[in-house]
């Protein structure tokens, strides 16, 4: 794929421009997601930090904690979260025409999976994989989208 890439919310007053591909792709199961994003998971990929330039005004929604959940203003589409003290970002992947970012490789939070939630993860963790877990899930994930 050719980089940077570009994508915006649903009225368009916000873009995202994307300049490093993802370090990996996830679904979360959890309850606050599942809120969020109205649907039975959200989606993501996580973008490196320095990879992704927000090109216009963005509110801040969701939860209101360490963690910033990041909306337009005007249409209130989710786009992205920059998840305290984490490296990435986590981009909302259907703002943007590539089918593979919102391909889940692994799925978190499938404790709380609604019972009929299905994806085609190739991890899955009850909760977050633990902090050693990430080198290698990375590796993984790179072998495969580079394969």
């Amino acid at each position: 794929m050719d980089l940077p890439i570009e994508g915006s919310c649903m009225c368009g007053r916000v873009k995202l421009r994307v300049t490093l591909p993802p370090i990996m792709t996830a679904a979360c199961h959890c309850s606050g997601c599942q809120k969020l994003s109205a649907s039975a998971f959200s989606l993501t990929a996580m973008i490196p930090a320095e990879g992704v330039e927000v090109i216009g005004e963005t509110a801040i929604g969701g939860l209101h904690n360490e963690s910033k959940y990041e909306y337009c203003p005007h249409c209130l589409n989710w786009m992205i979260t920059r998840p305290a003290g984490m490296p990435f970002v986590n981009v909302r992947p259907t703002m943007f025409d590539v089918p593979a970012w919102s391909t889940p490789f692994m799925e978190t939070c499938a404790s709380e999976k609604l019972p009929w939630a299905k994806t085609s993860a190739v991890h899955s963790y009850d909760r977050y994989p633990a902090e050693a877990d990430y080198g290698p899930l990375m590796h993984e994930y790179a072998a495969r989208v580079n394969a």
